[in-house]
């Protein structure tokens, strides 16, 4: 909830321009993971345009490579890449991958397989003491063990330099995450691995920048924010259903309903 009495979040106008902007990037390439990318977004949104992580010395790792359609676009509105590169996304000798390739200016991180973001990450913050890595996975990426090795590994070694953003939607492509693979619950999992842990609500700012400030200030555990997000979030027909996990490209009616949705 926003502090009393405080207007709109300045952020509000920024994410609804990079929606736009992923919404045309999807529909212009005939397909996308538009639902992770729309429940992603408002955290995106909160570490690029906030002053709380300097991603010129600090590290950002988007474990879950297919939502990169929101990367792609915050690099654009940040000058890392150039803007006329958005309509490329997804065509063929493209660098605007449908993963994330770390040939893109300002990616570290070449995605692959689901689960493996958060290992990468947890080197970096190993090798790189002196920053901090911040790591964005999903609460689908859980079923893999590889996530879990992760987990202990940062225990460890005392990680208090490792923050994990859990994209957490309730949603997987094929279903919701309950039906496919339960995680119960999460936060005392990674309480019980030995990380400190803070549930919020995704697509609130204020609990967003609350909630990162908390977590770097961590000296010794490392961090896990748990972000309970919607899947599709601004678009009002597509929210909460994992048939728009990924779409192809969208019929005229249903591209101008959703770009009206978006822009009000």
């Amino acid at each position: 909830m926003k502090p009393w009495g405080q207007s709109v979040h300045p952020l509000t106008n920024v994410a609804r321009e990079l929606r736009l902007s992923v919404l045309d990037m999807i529909n212009s390439a005939g397909s996308g993971h538009l639902g992770g990318s729309f429940s992603s977004l408002d955290i995106m949104t909160a570490l690029y345009f906030t002053d709380i992580f300097n991603f010129d010395r600090d590290h950002f790792i988007l474990s879950a490579g297919h939502l990169c359609p929101t990367l792609y676009a915050i690099l654009a509105k940040k000058n890392k890449i150039k803007n006329s590169l958005l309509s490329t996304y997804s065509q063929i000798d493209s660098i605007l991958e449908g993963h994330s390739s770390s040939t893109v200016p300002g990616v570290e991180f070449s995605s692959g397989s689901l689960g493996q973001g958060l290992s990468f990450a947890s080197g970096l913050a190993l090798g790189d003491k002196d920053h901090h890595t911040v790591c964005l996975t999903t609460d689908g990426e859980h079923d893999e063990g590889q996530i879990w090795e992760a987990i202990m590994f940062a225990n460890k070694y005392h990680q208090g330099n490792l923050i994990n953003i859990v994209d957490y939607n309730g949603q997987q492509i094929g279903g919701t995450t309950n039906e496919i693979m339960p995680l119960e619950e999460l936060a005392a999992k990674y309480i019980r691995f030995g990380w400190t842990v803070q549930t919020i609500n995704g697509h609130d700012y204020y609990a967003l920048q609350k909630a990162l400030k908390i977590a770097k200030n961590s000296s010794i555990y490392p961090a896990c924010i748990i972000a309970k997000t919607t899947m599709s979030k601004g678009i009002s027909f597509m929210e909460n259903d994992y048939h728009y996990h990924d779409v192809k490209k969208l019929s005229p009616e249903v591209y101008k309903l959703a770009h009206n949705e978006l822009e009000k």
